[in-house]
């Protein structure tokens, strides 16, 4: 008598659904603001840290590789760390979105917006 409510049923679930799955964004995107990755470069020598957001929080720097006349060298090695913390920064927030689809019960490999 009423079949057209088994849909409208279906459509509350999958809303429902959505509603958990923006809640559960919303809270990753903040965690990710505290989740903190390290890059380094010259085998440790210069080290940087960013959120998984890739938001840059911390330069460690050796002071041995202080030399006037190498100046490009630490320039180059300041920048290397830097992408190297924002490369894992990228890799750990692709890992926590992985986790969340899949805990929704979506396709790991799928790309939501982030």
């Amino acid at each position: 008598m009423l079949k057209g409510l088994g849909g409208l049923g279906d459509m509350a679930k999958m809303m429902k659904t959505a509603q958990e799955m923006q809640t559960k964004m919303t809270a990753l995107q903040e965690e990710m603001h505290s989740i903190m990755v390290t890059g380094e470069s010259g085998a440790g020598l210069v080290k940087a840290t960013c959120s998984a957001k890739g938001e840059l929080k911390g330069l460690d720097i050796d002071p041995s590789i202080f030399n006037k006349d190498e100046k490009e060298v630490v320039e180059d090695l300041i920048l290397a760390a830097i992408k190297d913390a924002q490369g894992k920064a990228s890799d750990r927030a692709q890992a926590e979105m992985s986790k969340l689809t899949e805990a929704m019960g979506l396709p790991a490999d799928m790309k939501l917006p982030f």
